[in-house]
């Protein structure tokens, strides 16, 4: 099936030293991941942003896919890397968080660190809360994407919600949330003040339920949901390049 144009995969190799795999969101794209791929490629990282099966094709082939289609691609991601650089981090944003989140609790120290966007591990609203319920008689939903502040920004995203897909998410974020204490990596965790996708409480139940020791966490005043593509998106990425040289150095002692 056709691929949006723009939706590819980020491919940079740099450093052996340092790889990110960088995790895009539910129904969106690398497109959203592409300008925090570049500012790390910048930096020296070796970096991955594949695109997650199901997406930036269409809402439908989507449907066909589940979250372990999700997650098995970014370990094998995850792999490749790992055989390329010394320490692998990985980035995510919104369910490209929450797979962040099980591939620290199934791999341990193999992830070096993690940096999570507005990640997803629940949901307070009533339409999905009833997905794996609506999804035999409602194949689509209104769409999710484009939750950004700064003027003329634009996600490359699905119009429509594939609702067997979220279904399957809500799966995921069962099995995350209980293996939350798993997590002992360092963890950057930045939140938008106002996410009109991912309410502020799975912001809090990560903080509270992680075991990392080092914690940090920054509260993006100036950006919507798809903080990468976002007003506060400058303040991240150079966040995040602080969060990896720090956690680097802590190790080199």
């Amino acid at each position: 099936m056709p691929v949006f144009a723009g939706a590819e995969p980020f491919v940079h190799d740099g450093s052996p030293e340092v790889g990110v795999l960088l995790c895009h969101g539910f129904t969106s794209t690398p497109a959203t991941m592409r300008p925090w791929g570049e500012y790390l490629a910048e930096a020296g990282f070796t970096v991955r942003c594949p695109r997650l099966p199901g997406h930036g094709t269409s809402w439908q082939e989507c449907n066909r896919t589940r979250w372990p289609d999700w997650y098995g691609c970014l370990r094998g991601e995850f792999a490749e890397l790992s055989r390329r650089c010394e320490s692998v981090f990985v980035f995510g944003l919104s369910m490209g968080g929450t797979l962040a989140l099980r591939l620290a609790e199934d791999l341990g120290d193999a992830v070096r660190g993690l940096v999570l966007v507005n990640p997803s591990v629940l949901t307070r609203r009533l339409d999905a809360k009833l997905a794996a319920l609506l999804a035999p008689v409602l194949p689509s939903a209104k769409g999710l994407g484009g939750d950004i502040a700064k003027p003329g920004a634009v996600e490359l995203a699905y119009d429509r919600t594939p609702v067997r897909a979220l279904a399957s998410l809500s799966r995921l974020w069962t099995l995350v949330r209980r293996d939350l204490p798993r997590v002992t990596q360092p963890l950057l965790l930045a939140s938008s003040a106002v996410d009109h996708i991912v309410e502020g409480v799975n912001a809090t139940v990560v903080a509270e339920n992680v075991r990392s020791e080092d914690l940090r966490e920054v509260v993006l005043h100036h950006s919507y949901h798809v903080a990468t593509l976002d007003n506060d998106a400058p303040l991240l990425f150079r966040r995040s390049v602080e969060f990896v040289d720090s956690v680097r150095q802590v190790g080199a002692r």
